[in-house]
């Protein structure tokens, strides 16, 4: 009688998008596989197999195991993280994966769940204020303690995935001016990197002087718009400093091609620019499946993986492409009005992480395959090639599809 209570209150809707979506991605990798001597299109079939007997165990543990052990998996996430600077493989420079039989193992797709469920269980305290300093710093103690680790292996593409929990954490009370100040801080990097310094510092302050001249306050707010601008100054001043000496060549490298003050089409930018003509030539319906000369070609590097989308608009055109998109954007907002009518605040914040993380995936892979976004390796969710990849975002999806499921037994 349970098992037919779960299945009449699993919400199909967002698995039948999850099945579409695996289906089409793994149609997707076969294609872009045929050029390669890998059998990429076979492990990846090997992977969405396993997948089954993974869901039906996440289904069958109680929805209230996740809320009651969700420390300790984030513990336990963290040890896997922590792990890898002894006993990880390193592949194309980076310390990302364990090394298991013929297999690897990336511990930070795993991640994400663990921390969603963390950050669920810290938020669902009725003690939890988070206009409280020492609250806020918590909770972004779990946010930023996995950054921490997957930062150096070097893993930036997971690490920004990150940045979503602020709006969860925003969506329950954090102050907005952490959102303001990232927007800003952002903002003024790239302006930065755009602009000369002074240029910039100049603009700043005419920004602030409107603001406070416009202000209620009058002149009790100049000392606070003074500390502002030496604040803003200061970190505009840094941004020369930080870009050549913390980040890597080829993260300068892409963010100058992206900028357009760097043209190389057949070194850094490379990669873009094949994507770019791929997706370019498939027109409004595409070339037809299997039919991509790009794609055929093997012109596209890591096509199965961060670039699996440039077969989608080569093969499939304009159209495939919405339609694909909108899978995802249905998904999306399915996952979210799932989270609008849970009974509990452990599942609804969980679910609003859910939504982040996948969406935030979506946005940085298609805008990186497109060229508006410096390529940093972020995979596109149920498509790119992996087995961690897809079993990360199944964990992910289908914990909360159970605590949905579970929610008509919450009072």
């Amino acid at each position: 009688m349970k098992n037919q209570s779960i299945k009449k209150n699993l919400d199909w809707t967002c698995i039948l998008i999850y099945s579409a979506l695996v289906i089409m991605g793994w149609l997707n990798i076969y294609s872009s596989s045929l050029s390669s001597i890998e059998d990429t299109y076979q492990k990846q079939l090997l992977f969405i197999i396993l997948t089954i007997p993974l869901i039906f165990i996440l289904l069958t543990i109680d929805g209230k195991f996740y809320e009651k052990y969700a420390s300790i998996i984030f513990g336990v996430s963290l040890l896997s993280l922590a792990g890898l600077f002894l006993f990880g493989k390193t592949i194309a420079g980076q310390r990302c994966w364990y090394a298991i039989g013929g297999f690897t193992l990336q511990p930070s797709e795993f991640a994400k769940a663990a921390t969603s469920l963390a950050l669920a269980k810290f938020l669902s305290d009725s003690q939890i204020n988070l206009k409280e300093v020492n609250r806020q710093i918590q909770a972004l103690a779990i946010v930023f303690l996995p950054v921490l680790l997957i930062l150096p292996q070097p893993d930036p593409g997971s690490a920004l995935i990150y940045s979503i929990f602020i709006i969860v954490l925003y969506r329950e009370g954090l102050p907005s001016w952490y959102v303001w100040t990232g927007f800003v801080a952002i903002t003024l990097f790239v302006l930065t990197l755009v602009l000369q310094p002074q240029y910039v510092i100049l603009l700043s302050l005419l920004v602030i002087l409107i603001i406070h001249f416009k202000s209620r306050l009058g002149d009790r707010n100049i000392v606070l718009s003074s500390i502002l601008f030496a604040i803003i100054s200061g970190f505009v001043l840094s941004v020369s400093y930080v870009f050549q000496n913390v980040f890597k060549q080829h993260h300068r490298d892409r963010f100058n091609i992206l900028l357009g003050k760097t043209v190389d089409l057949k070194g850094i930018g490379y990669n873009t620019n094949q994507s770019e003509i791929a997706i370019g030539s498939g027109g409004w319906l595409g070339r037809g499946f299997l039919e991509g000369t790009q794609t055929k070609g093997g012109f596209v590097p890591e096509q199965h993986t961060d670039y699996i989308f440039t077969t989608v608009g080569e093969e499939w055109g304009f159209a495939g492409s919405l339609v694909v998109i909108a899978l995802f954007v249905s998904l999306f907002l399915r996952v979210i009005y799932l989270a609008e009518r849970q009974k509990t605040k452990f599942s609804r914040v969980y679910g609003y992480c859910v939504a982040g993380i996948l969406f935030t995936h979506f946005f940085v892979n298609i805008a990186m395959v497109v060229g508006v976004f410096p390529t940093i390796g972020v995979p596109l969710p149920f498509f790119s090639y992996g087995g961690s990849g897809l079993w990360g975002f199944t964990i992910l999806l289908f914990i909360f599809l159970k605590m949905d499921a579970n929610k008509v037994n919450e009072w």
